[in-house]
């Protein structure tokens, strides 16, 4: 077994919340931006089409015939065996350090790999080749006795090394006798002794995760499961303002061929509300408090104005979409786009999406900064919003280029934002106001039942449609129970289920919708619709068939644990984008439901 010909989604994260990097089965850096998620990918293979041996970081083994990985136990920390024919092996860790220095938290732009060799006389080869400029060009490099320097554009990156630089620059096999220790990071010399220092930051690292780990409340099934998708999910914020990218990778395609390749290194409102749910019912508060200041921010720069759907993780407003022409693509299918045109649609479930999180803030009193009066003034700005347009056509959330309607969804999520501030009115005795809210909410909701609501012989025998203008089924619609629009035994709610069971159910999968949009019809399932299909499921009573699809996703996640957005329903392939936090939310948010209760045992 040798490098890959071509790309696959078998890789294996790690991150340290400042910048993040992707394995594949073979130990190979492919896929790697600094100084952060949103940047210049140095490492590049992933999309590189055919030339694997480009924008990659690789320890080739002579003779390799078998390679082997797993996380260190509730850490993000890598661990790759390789072997050869002769019986020699190699042992790899991967991580990016992540840990407490000095009051503060050390989270270098940086990648840190340990090599060992664990059977017999390993001969290594290693091929570091990052690139620059969305792989236009190959870095160059400077080098002393110890580091070599790689130029990857306006910056550089210093790999600090005990292992033999000549061999390195020439990419000389040699024979691997003792521990060797790699750090690349920022361009200044290595302080203290690189054996030493890289394996404290190594058990630093692992103890850190570790910790964070212990601090969740996971359901009694599937801890391992849920375990994996928390990490990652933490490692998709970019820790400095709290912002969550929707997932690590660009133009990953939805389908073959598809055209529909977009980049998801931003931070979308409605994915990273959907995703701090999720993990605050795990009780992983760090990540709600740090995107509470993000959105803080958001809010404030809006002025109450419109909010946009998405923002770099800075909370840059500009995200104009270009194509990357040097990357051929993921397998070649092109085109990798960098920035996301979606920034200039008009998506109005943001207002909600702003108002649910923020909600938490008001009630809950772990929080090192509860929500106050001023925040409430600021959170109110929003729900005007909500209410100005809650009947006006937008994109919706699956941002259509072409089109635009009075989105149910939409709709739903800006009476949740009125019912929601009236909640808070409450909790703050300002019975004004909530009454205030609460006529709003209450306008919305009938306007949604006589506007949505699509007849079929009359009575509640018909459906929700997709938008006020169209009787078309999009799953979304299964996400009124979740907002708590509608009870899960209202009859309406019952007659839609089933309406999208039969239309856009593929066997144990889900579509968003089966109509034709900008890039005609959908040809993969998407991953979340699944999830929101096995919660509809346990709502209405059917657990043994929500447990067996469940059980059927988590069978098509990658060897890493993780899924990405979107599925071959035909081939149970992946597609889209990778790792991606809303399929991610789904395991955590469906094993909830799901497990047997911790008391069954207690």
């Amino acid at each position: 077994m040798t490098a890959p010909d071509q790309s696959s989604l078998e890789l294996w994260p790690i991150g340290n919340c400042q910048v993040s990097g992707l394995i594949d089965e073979a130990a190979g850096l492919v896929w790697g931006c600094v100084p952060r998620v949103d940047g210049d990918p140095v490492f590049c293979a992933l999309l590189g089409g055919d030339a694997q041996n480009k924008g990659v970081w690789r320890f080739e083994l002579e003779g390799q015939v078998k390679a082997e990985q797993h996380y260190e136990r509730n850490t993000p920390v890598l661990v790759t065996r390789l072997e050869a024919e002769d019986g020699s092996a190699v042992e790899i860790r991967d991580f990016c350090p992540r840990f407490e220095r000095n009051g503060r938290m050390y989270r270098p732009v940086a990648f840190v790999r340990i090599v060992r060799p664990v059977a017999g006389h390993p001969r290594l080869k290693v091929k570091l080749k990052p690139m620059h400029s969305y792989g236009e060009h190959a870095a160059g490099t400077t080098n002393g006795t110890n580091h070599i320097r790689y130029l990857v554009g306006n910056q550089a990156m210093r790999l600090s090394t005990d292992a033999p630089v000549g061999y390195i620059l020439e990419e000389r096999s040699y024979r691997l006798e003792s521990d060797q220790h790699f750090f690349l990071g920022p361009d200044e010399p290595f302080s203290g002794n690189v054996r030493s220092e890289v394996r404290r930051m190594h058990q630093n690292t692992v103890k850190y995760w570790t910790h964070w780990v212990r601090g969740l409340a996971t359901p009694f099934e599937w801890q391992d499961e849920v375990i994996r998708c928390a990490i990652t999910l933490k490692l998709c914020q970019h820790e400095e303002t709290g912002a969550i990218v929707a997932a690590l990778t660009t133009s990953i395609p939805e389908a073959p061929g598809s055209q529909r390749n977009w980049d998801y290194r931003y931070c979308w409102i409605r994915d990273s509300y959907y995703t701090v749910q999720a993990l605050n019912r795990l009780g992983a508060l760090d990540v709600l408090e740090k995107y509470l200041a993000y959105l803080r921010n958001i809010v404030d720069a809006a002025s109450g104005g419109q909010i946009q759907p998405l923002y770099s993780v800075m909370g840059v407003a500009e995200l104009d979409e270009e194509v990357a022409g040097y990357l051929p693509g993921y397998r070649g299918t092109g085109p990798v786009r960098k920035g996301n045109a979606a920034y200039k649609q008009v998506q109005h479930d943001c207002y909600g999406q702003i108002v649910l999180p923020t909600t938490q803030a008001f009630f809950d009193r772990r929080l090192l900064r509860m929500a106050d009066d001023q925040d409430f003034t600021s959170l109110e700005q929003v729900g005007e919003m909500a209410w100005k347009m809650h009947d006006q056509p937008d994109a919706g959330l699956w941002e259509f280029r072409t089109r635009q309607e009075v989105h149910t969804y939409s709709a739903v999520m800006c009476w949740a934002a009125c019912d929601r501030l009236a909640n808070v009115a409450d909790r703050l005795g300002k019975d004004d106001r909530a009454t205030f809210w609460r006529d709003r909410a209450d306008t919305i909701h009938a306007k949604i039942e006589k506007e949505a609501w699509v007849e079929n012989g009359g009575g509640d025998t018909g459906h929700y449609g997709a938008s006020f203008q169209a009787d078309y089924l999009d799953a979304s619609l299964l996400q009124m129970v979740e907002l708590r629009f509608l009870k899960p035994d209202d009859p309406r709610f019952q007659t839609t289920f089933a309406a999208i069971e039969e239309h856009l159910r593929r066997g144990s999968h889900m579509l968003r919708y089966a109509a034709e949009d900008d890039f005609g019809a959908p040809e993969t399932a998407f991953n979340i619709c699944t999830f929101w299909l096995i919660e509809a499921l346990h709502l209405v009573g059917r657990d043994e068939e929500a447990r067996g699809l469940f059980c059927t996703m988590l069978d098509n996640r990658t060897k890493s644990g993780l899924l990405s957005e979107d599925l071959d329903f035909e081939t149970g392939e992946l597609w889209g984008n990778f790792p991606q936090t809303y399929s991610l939310v789904g395991v955590i948010n469906c094993a909830g439901l799901l497990s047997k209760s911790w008391n069954t045992i207690r």
